[in-house]
């Protein structure tokens, strides 16, 4: 069974750990220091950055960190990819990553992006898709997405989070299914 919660900073140490495994660091380009998760992973889990970091677990075992986020509370990724492709105003976007190297290649992520990506439409009214921009050499991550359900639309040329790689990305898309209409808009009191 997978669940999850908003990492704390009692779980940095473990994010420490799997972003400095090869598998991980290969994509996700962190300083693993005490100082550098504090740096990129405090802020949101103190609740001041619009962005969730989720710890997901199997079983009640942590295996997994997903980010959760609308490209809207981030003006120049928004901006960087709308240029590219279609991108609504109320789109969320995800990024995750598997901690343990033994994990991978066994289902488990796209079972966590299915998971997430279904929540999403409980947990953002307002969300009207999840769109994924992914590294086109990133295989294992783009599958993932595939098995899930989300659906290639285009390729996009982004900043890299690897200096390494090209600009060229995947990105993906779900839309909100019909059985999860967004809310209704807000009832104003015309006089």
């Amino acid at each position: 069974m997978l669940t999850w919660r908003r990492v704390s900073e009692s779980d940095f140490g473990l994010l420490g750990a799997w972003l400095a495994q090869p598998h991980v660091a290969r994509w996700w380009q962190h300083d693993t220091s005490a100082e550098g998760i504090e740096r990129d992973f405090g802020p949101a889990a103190r609740g001041a950055e619009p962005a969730e970091d989720l710890l997901v677990m199997e079983d009640g075992m942590p295996v997994a960190l997903v980010q959760r986020c609308r490209f809207a509370d981030y003006p120049d990724y928004h901006a960087e990819v709308a240029g590219q492709i279609e991108l609504p105003d109320t789109a969320i976007t995800i990024d995750y990553l598997l901690g343990d190297p033994n994990r991978v290649g066994q289902g488990l992520g796209p079972r966590i992006v299915r998971a997430i990506v279904a929540a999403t439409w409980t947990d953002r009214p307002d969300a009207s898709a999840v769109v994924v921009p992914v590294h086109a050499t990133n295989r294992a991550s783009w599958r993932a997405l595939e098995k899930a359900g989300l659906h290639r639309i285009g390729t996009a040329e982004l900043i890299p989070d690897n200096p390494d790689d090209d600009r060229t990305h995947y990105v993906y898309r779900v839309d909100r299914p019909a059985g999860h209409p967004p809310p209704p808009p807000p009832v104003t009191d015309h006089d």
